[in-house]
């Protein structure tokens, strides 16, 4: 899905194929509950000031959109925002957003080489991190972290088992053979344990928690002072 020169119905399938592997995976309902516990932490937080979501790397939009419905039925105030480099990507997400009509703000931005807009409450990014190598990976981190009160990153583990799951996933979850030969790929690209530590550490994440999540992928949880 990065190249520039994938056609943009194909490109628009696999963005489908993702939103699949996002739901069977957890990743907006683990955000959503990021948000509570903001929600709580700041119980005194008036009404017309809502908690601000940034989703780097947002893709198709799919992620940030569950958590506007969830919000909007639970009546807890949340300002979104998703941010992407494919214009493709961001043009499907404006459109699905349109759709459901959900209210939601989707930017192009490079949050590696063009760093991240602050003032947020939390900061997420799924499924991206593995995109990146170590040094870059750092810099988003660090961005992140600046731009965010708190930073949650979930993102595949290096490994057979998650290879293999990847490979007979998506040929269960999607016609789309941009997804089936993107997702093993991915998992190949991926980070280990210890290295999204040393890298968490180097962005200078202290107190960090990062742990195993469902299916073989690692989640790391940041909040600031």
């Amino acid at each position: 899905m990065d190249g520039p020169d994938l056609d943009q119905a194909r490109h628009i399938q696999a963005l489908e194929a993702l939103a699949r592997v996002n739901r069977i995976s957890g990743v907006a309902p683990r955000i959503w509950r990021e948000i509570l516990h903001l929600n709580e932490r700041n119980h005194d937080r008036r009404r017309d000031r809502p908690i601000r979501l940034l989703d780097v790397a947002c893709g198709g939009g799919d992620v940030v959109l569950d958590i506007a419905r969830r919000a909007q039925a639970a009546d807890l105030p949340l300002e979104i925002h998703g941010c992407d480099v494919s214009p493709v990507a961001l043009a499907h997400a404006r459109d699905e957003a349109q759709r459901q009509g959900v209210a939601a703000d989707f930017f192009a931005r490079d949050a590696v080489t063009e760093g991240l807009p602050g003032g947020y409450d939390l900061v997420s990014s799924s499924l991206f991190l593995h995109h990146v190598g170590h040094k870059d990976a750092v810099t988003l981190l660090r961005g992140m972290a600046t731009a965010g009160r708190s930073v949650l990153v979930q993102d595949l583990l290096r490994g057979r088992i998650g290879y293999m799951m990847a490979w007979a996933g998506l040929r269960l979850l999607s016609r789309s053979e941009v997804a089936r030969v993107d997702g093993p790929r991915s998992v190949q690209a991926a980070f280990s344990l210890p290295e999204v530590r040393a890298v968490a550490v180097e962005a200078g994440l202290s107190g960090v928690v990062i742990e195993r999540g469902w299916p073989q992928r690692f989640i790391l949880r940041w909040r600031g002072s």
